[in-house]
């Protein structure tokens, strides 16, 4: 019986484009799961998440795919990542609407802390970098205008857009909130860095201050 070859020897003898998804997938992974080999388990990933949909997969969702687990899906997740990086070039993305933040922040809007994450864009509304700049509790984030435009100096930053996930799944936001974004703006006009919007995201769903009027 003739030997086959595996996906890692394929793709030595005849390149990446020669093998089939789930081939590309099982170099990913490297190993199966008890039970499953790795072929089994890259094809299984690719029916679960509908094929190309596999890329837009947050860590959460990895992670609760059966046969990965944390480490696996931090990798498969990053490799993901890296390869929307490059296709995008060096500027990951342009920011127009609170969907296109609710969009990007797939890995943070299912955590069960408040993260607080900063966007500094150029004139463009072209991310220069994304940073997450605080994480706190169940209901609760304490961040400082510093935090934000510190950074937002260092990195020449026209505008900023900063985003915060609720576990809680409720939109609607807090005193705190309120209190923070009217800080943040008035930090933004004293420095000429303008603070295009403040999103709240959660699984289902987005609520943007400046479609709100509370910018």
């Amino acid at each position: 019986m003739p030997r086959v070859e595996r996906p890692r020897e394929k793709l030595m003898r005849y390149g990446p484009s020669k093998l089939a998804d789930e081939e590309l997938l099982a170099i990913i992974l490297r190993t199966g799961a008890r039970g499953i080999g790795v072929l089994d388990l890259a094809a299984g990933l690719l029916r679960r998440f509908g094929g190309p949909e596999l890329a837009k997969a947050g860590y959460a969702e990895l992670k609760a795919a059966p046969g990965l687990g944390p480490a696996r899906a931090c990798e498969v997740a990053a490799v993901f990542e890296l390869g929307r990086r490059f296709l995008a070039g060096k500027k990951a993305g342009i920011y127009l609407k609170p969907r296109d933040i609710w969009e990007e922040l797939r890995d943070v809007r299912d955590q069960k802390k408040e993260h607080f994450v900063v966007f500094f864009l150029d004139t463009r509304n072209q991310e220069i970098k994304r940073e997450i700049v605080s994480i706190g509790t169940l209901n609760y984030n304490l961040v400082h205008p510093r935090e934000v435009f510190e950074p937002a100096v260092k990195n020449l930053a026209a505008s900023v857009i900063v985003a915060h996930n609720h576990p809680s799944g409720c939109l609607e936001p807090s005193d705190e909130d309120l209190s923070l974004t009217k800080r943040l703006a008035q930090a933004g006009k004293l420095l000429g860095i303008e603070l295009l919007d403040h999103v709240i995201v959660t699984r289902e769903g987005f609520m943007s201050f400046k479609q709100k009027g509370l910018i």
